[in-house]
């Protein structure tokens, strides 16, 4: 593909699809490429898939929908990386050039070096690099500069404007639940009269759990992506998370219902948030989704012990029937409140939680 630039340094192309996780460089189908690629995250590449996947093949577009991606698609997408226990872990290499090749990370459309694939989903997506999307930021400007995600974004904070209640909704892995019990929230608390705002803290970049929760009634939903950031990692995301926490405040909600992408243990940078005195003193309630109860047992030593933080519910697959929700009732001594078919229950525990925060 370099040879398509002919000696020139930039190349006009149309592009079949544009992720989500791009979605703060504002592209357009037509776009001109750079020769030129700065490896860093957060910067936007041109790519071409070059085969086909019987699963896990779909990529998140600019509008939350979830387009499949066949081979010869043109599509735009983010460098970032990936550490998922349930999913892909890859990384940004140190070099990039037309005709190198990535995989696609996540549905999002993160692009980086595969290090190690779940075998429940198969390999990645490989792609072709094209080139460097360009950005012209100025109007008029005629030489572009490569286009990053921190365009638009959301500036981080060191500090707090405003004590606004916060239900963090954290959990001990992947798919333990945290979204569907931070979506029965911002719908609950939405109906009994309150004004709520939403975010998504940490992970790696993905529209679809922010949607999630607009459907739900959240008046402002945002995630680290709106911080032009791919994915987030350690000694990032306090700053980051005060930034959304800061922007959300301009709404004016009654509560803000966070999650917290991945798990509390993990490389996404969950712990600094637990441990910064600010953003836990928000804290109006702190839900937890674990999978079984081994996980809550652990889950519940390491914020208590570690961060010294209560929990004022369980939810997830660990409370999906009686066994489970006993044991966390009587051998824990907590709430235990599946969202899916108790999310009254959770709400209450929740509510209660947030008026002896404001009392």
């Amino acid at each position: 593909m370099q040879s398509a630039f002919n000696g020139h340094d930039t190349l006009r192309l149309r592009l079949d699809r544009i992720a989500s996780s791009t979605r703060n460089a504002h592209l357009k189908p037509e776009v001109v490429l750079g020769r030129e690629v700065v490896s860093e995250e957060g910067y936007v590449l041109a790519v071409r898939i070059l085969g086909d996947k019987p699963s896990y093949n779909s990529v998140e577009d600019l509008s939350g929908r979830m387009i499949p991606l066949r081979a010869g698609d043109i599509l735009a997408g983010t460098l970032g990386s990936r550490r998922a226990l349930r999913g892909y872990a890859g990384e940004v290499p140190g070099q990039l050039a037309p005709g190198d090749t990535l995989e696609v990370l996540n549905l999002g459309g993160i692009l980086g070096r595969c290090t190690s694939v779940n075998p429940e989903l198969g390999a990645p997506f490989q792609a072709e690099v094209l080139g460097a999307v360009l950005a012209f930021p100025e109007m008029g400007d005629r030489v572009g500069v490569p286009a990053h995600i921190r365009a638009h974004a959301v500036p981080a904070a060191e500090t707090l404007r405003e004590r606004i209640p916060v239900v963090y909704v954290a959990g001990t892995c992947m798919e333990a639940g945290k979204t569907v019990a931070a979506t029965e929230l911002v719908r609950g608390l939405t109906r009994a009269g309150h004004r709520v705002a939403a975010a998504k803290l940490t992970g790696v970049s993905l529209m679809r759990d922010s949607l999630s929760m607009l459907d739900a009634g959240a008046i402002a939903a945002l995630t680290f992506n709106d911080a032009g950031v791919p994915s987030t990692r350690a000694g990032a995301t306090v700053p980051i998370a005060k930034g959304l926490f800061n922007r959300l405040a301009q709404s004016r909600p009654d509560v803000i219902v966070a999650e917290l992408g991945d798990g509390i243990l993990g490389e996404y940078g969950v712990q600094d948030i637990l441990a910064d005195p600010d953003l836990m003193g928000v804290r109006g309630a702190l839900v937890l989704a674990g999978p079984d109860p081994v996980a809550c047992w652990g889950a519940r030593q390491i914020l208590e012990l570690q961060y010294g933080l209560a929990i004022t519910a369980v939810t997830g697959p660990a409370t999906d029937n009686e066994v489970g929700r006993r044991y966390v009732r009587t051998e824990l001594r907590l709430p235990a409140h599946n969202a899916r078919r108790d999310a009254a229950g959770l709400l209450q525990a929740v509510t209660s939680s947030l008026s002896q925060w404001k009392a």
